[in-house]
């Protein structure tokens, strides 16, 4: 009797020594595979390890081209391929991220110490798998990160520089963009005769590919703008080059107002095409909207754009702008073009930029602290009163 509980104990010691050294090896195999963030590696790991430590004949990934060893033609679909062990490697949710087959040797079963390792094995792949996996997203948004911080950094160095030094008026603008980069679109750019042409336009959409659209945009406008044509005239030609630039051009049409200043008579000119209707407000506070409209650029071919004039008087202002500013919401209430106008009339001063400090401050205090929805660009033009000068 004593030999034989003597005789247990040498079996349960063998037993614990084995399960010990089964571990170790797992504990090793978990580190191997975690030893590196590439997913072909994490998969070469497991089924180098799979043939080596456990003596198997061969390992794969089917679908990756990842195998170690000698396999089956898996895609034969023969009876000795189907009857191959499969585990399932998932990430943290449960999800299947991949496939491991196993050919044991002289096609065997797994004895249970074999199938315990691959399963555990398999587990700890899982992990590191959605790991490498996650690690390659991170490094493809960095890289997209990087992308559009460049594109931000060009597309503001496309906004004018330098605002013209007029005498007896103060010109300021503002642009913001909902993302990174956006569609809207602000040019300054002085004419043959001595007049300055202002351009305030938005494409339809936001991001990246109305971005790219407002910068072809800008190298057309600059190329015909600088011979100084009639505003109507530079309005139609616009609407053709884009029309022309294909069905996607046409998709992120325009809406663009134009407007010539002669800053020594004061005359103005305005053509809009399908923008927001721009504010003016005369030196006694009547407040008005030019009415002067047409389609979109680029939305339909031949069309013909109509111009209006009016004399901007010492101590009037104007304002243009993009939906954005108005298309900002507290809850379910707009902010819209009525209270915006509004405020614009209210606004002390003949200093552009004051003016538009303080219809921004305005729109933040009605947005609450909720996100910015669309790219805001304004520009907001002055002439100083008589006997009044603006100040540097």
């Amino acid at each position: 009797m004593a030999a034989g509980i003597h005789l247990s104990g040498n079996n349960e010691t063998i037993d614990l020594q084995q399960q010990v050294a089964r571990l170790q090896a797992l504990l090793e195999a978990s580190r191997q595979v975690h030893s590196t963030i590439r997913e072909e590696a994490v998969l070469g790991a497991v089924l180098r390890i799979v043939v080596r430590e456990l003596e198997m004949a061969g390992a794969a990934f089917p679908g990756t081209g990842l195998s170690y060893g000698e396999m089956p033609d898996l895609a034969a679909q023969t009876d000795e391929a189907a009857a191959l062990p499969i585990y399932l490697l998932q990430d943290r949710e449960g999800k299947r991220m991949a496939e491991l087959v196993v050919a044991p040797p002289d096609s065997r079963e797994l004895t249970i110490y074999e199938a315990d390792f691959i399963e555990g094995l398999v587990l700890q792949a899982g992990v590191a798998l959605e790991n490498a996996r996650n690690h390659e997203r991170n490094l493809q948004w960095a890289r997209v990160q990087q992308d559009l911080d460049a594109a931000r950094n060009i597309q503001r160095s496309l906004l004018p520089q330098e605002l013209p030094d007029i005498a007896g008026y103060s010109l300021a603008f503002r642009s913001v963009t909902c993302y990174e980069v956006g569609g809207d679109y602000l040019d300054l750019v002085e004419q043959p005769d001595g007049s300055l042409l202002i351009a305030v336009a938005d494409v339809a959409g936001k991001g990246l590919a109305s971005a790219m659209m407002s910068t072809s945009f800008r190298a057309a406008f600059r190329a015909m703008a600088i011979t100084g044509p009639p505003l109507d005239e530079l309005a139609t030609r616009m609407n053709e080059h884009h029309w022309r630039e294909g069905e996607e051009a046409r998709r992120r049409y325009v809406t663009a107002i134009f407007l010539r200043l002669h800053p020594e008579s004061g005359k103005i000119e305005v053509v809009n095409a399908g923008h927001n209707p721009g504010f003016l407000v005369s030196a006694d506070g009547v407040a008005r909207q030019f009415e002067a409209a047409g389609t979109p650029l680029g939305l339909l071919p031949g069309m013909r754009y109509s111009s209006e004039q009016a004399v901007f008087t010492p101590g009037t202002r104007l304002l243009f702008y993009t939906d954005g500013l108005t298309e900002v919401f507290r809850g379910e209430e707009e902010f819209g073009p009525e209270r915006l106008m509004d405020e614009f009339s209210k606004c002390p001063g003949e200093q552009a930029d004051v003016i538009l400090d303080s219809l921004w401050a305005t729109i933040d205090d009605f947005a609450d602290g909720g996100p910015q929805s669309d790219d805001m660009t304004a520009l907001a033009l002055c002439r100083c009163a008589q006997g009044t000068e603006i100040p540097a």
